[in-house]
């Protein structure tokens, strides 16, 4: 029982791979919500985190999970390529999901995803990890108190990734996309603190790699209804800092957003500890999921609240592919 005394939410987690451990990680600190169930595609690896986090079930296929009554969610940290198909299976078999950003690799796929959650009306959302860490929670508040408007967002997302690794340094089974995931991240998270939606967008890339298939480079520029622009810079070849790093540039100030931690301008920090219960957006992002659950609410990060993110980057990809 969790301790308002509703229900235990029981969970599935699909991808015991890099991303899937943080959110085992992030749900140990959630009241009333309990993993009972882990897929992954190599059986054995899947049981030695299974074990270690004390999760009874085990299997190499999502429809097992599907099949246990007692399951009441889902959350995919599957590859990109399997996100749609596996939320609309969860979503058939009554199972409220969260799907690791992106909803999907193309726009169609993204749509019949959000139609299907209209129809069931069960919680859907998707891993926008950006709403929910603190650094942009901070900026966020400032935006919603009209304390400041954003001017330009200038964001770069760097990873040195010329072979397919994951997060862990282990080979990935499956190729990465700067547009559709990383690209993602930024293209919401600046619809979101604009509070504007955006009406201009215009991509290009570098050459396409010849074993991985994809651009290793990419250069995107962004423009909201009510004026805001962003820039952003995105590449596999960065060998430096990994990651992605944000900087609001607006009328009363900057600031510079990395994960969880904010400075200003001048690089002096910002304490953002007390902007919500956790300094890890993606617990944060679970407590969401969660609470929207018990609440029976749309969460933040919504499948509907996500899918304008989706149309954009299908206009670029259309854009991108014309050359």
């Amino acid at each position: 029982m969790a301790k308002d005394g509703s229900k235990t939410i029981k969970v599935a987690l699909a991808g015991a791979g890099a991303f899937g451990i943080k959110h085992l990680d992030g749900i140990k600190n959630i009241d009333g919500v309990e993993v009972v169930s882990l897929v992954g595609r190599r059986f054995d690896q899947t049981k030695e985190v299974a074990d270690k986090y004390g999760i009874k079930h085990v299997s190499t296929e999502l429809a097992d999970s599907l099949k246990l009554p007692e399951v009441d969610a889902v959350i995919l940290c599957t590859p990109t390529q399997m996100h749609a198909a596996q939320a609309i299976d969860c979503l058939k078999a009554g199972k409220h999901v969260q799907v690791e950003i992106p909803l999907a690799d193309s726009l169609k796929d993204a749509q019949q995803v959000v139609e299907l959650q209209k129809e069931t009306g069960l919680v859907a959302m998707c891993g926008h990890t950006r709403r929910f860490n603190p650094s942009h929670q901070f900026v966020h508040k400032k935006i919603k108190a009209g304390e400041f408007h954003i001017q330009q967002m200038d964001v770069q997302t760097y990873f040195f990734r010329r072979t397919n690794m994951n997060a862990l340094g282990q080979p990935r089974s499956w190729t990465d996309h700067l547009l559709w995931h990383h690209a993602a991240h930024t293209v919401d998270l600046f619809a979101y603190q604009a509070g504007s939606p955006i009406v201009k967008a215009n991509a290009v890339q570098g050459p396409i790699h010849p074993n991985l298939g994809i651009a290793m480079d990419m250069s995107i520029q962004l423009k909201t209804a009510n004026g805001a622009i962003c820039t952003l810079s995105l590449s596999f070849n960065n060998d430096g800092p990994l990651g992605t790093f944000f900087r609001y540039i607006g009328d009363t100030g900057t600031y510079i957003a990395r994960y969880d931690d904010l400075v200003n301008g001048k690089e002096e920090k910002i304490d953002v500890s007390k902007v919500d219960v956790s300094m890890n957006g993606i617990e944060l992002q679970d407590r969401e999921f969660f609470a929207a659950i018990r609440e029976g609410r749309e969460p933040n990060a919504s499948v509907a609240q996500v899918l304008p993110c989706y149309q954009v980057l299908h206009d670029l990809d259309e854009q991108l592919a014309k050359g």
